[in-house]
This record gives C-alpha cells, structure tokens and sequence, in this order.
C-alpha cells in the first residue's frame, strides 16, 4: 500500500520546489551570448513568454524555498534586483 512517504520525500529533496521552478533556477545559472538567446531559450525550453517568465522568477527569488535550493543564484538575482531598484 502506497501511503505518499516516497512523494514526501523527493518533495523535500528538492527544497520544496516544483520542477518548472527548479527549471527557471536552472536557466538563470547559465550565460547566454546575445541579445533574444535567453527570451528564445525561455519560450522554446519551458514553454512560456518571457514576461510570465520573469514574474515568476521574481516570486521565485523571494521564496525561502528557492534560496535552500540555490542560495548563490539567487542571491545573486536579489542583488541585481535590488540595483536596479536602487537606480529607479
């Protein structure tokens, strides 16, 4: 009888995080050579336009979640989040 504990389980071992989200954590760790490589990786590789794609990077980004999960790119994010911020 299944009783969940193997679902539980590889929940955790993810730091929580849905495998869309690990996916967005994922393409922020990689550099991208030109202008439109990134937006066509976003739409091509997880299926969604860049502006859904970047509000839920930036949900992401303050999800204690994505930190455990990858505290360097997401520190690294929140620190270029808040220059620009700082710049407006």
């Amino acid at each position: 009888m299944d009783t969940g504990d193997e679902e539980h389980e590889e929940h955790e071992a993810g730091a929580g995080l849905a495998r869309r989200e690990q996916d967005i954590l994922a393409l922020e760790r990689r550099g991208f050579s030109g202008p439109g490589v990134k937006e066509r990786a976003i739409r091509e590789e997880l299926g969604l336009a860049p502006v859904r794609y970047y509000q839920l990077l930036n949900a992401l980004l303050d999800d204690p979640r994505a930190l455990a999960h990858d505290p360097v790119t997401v520190n690294r994010l929140r620190r270029v989040r808040e220059t620009r911020r700082a710049e407006r």
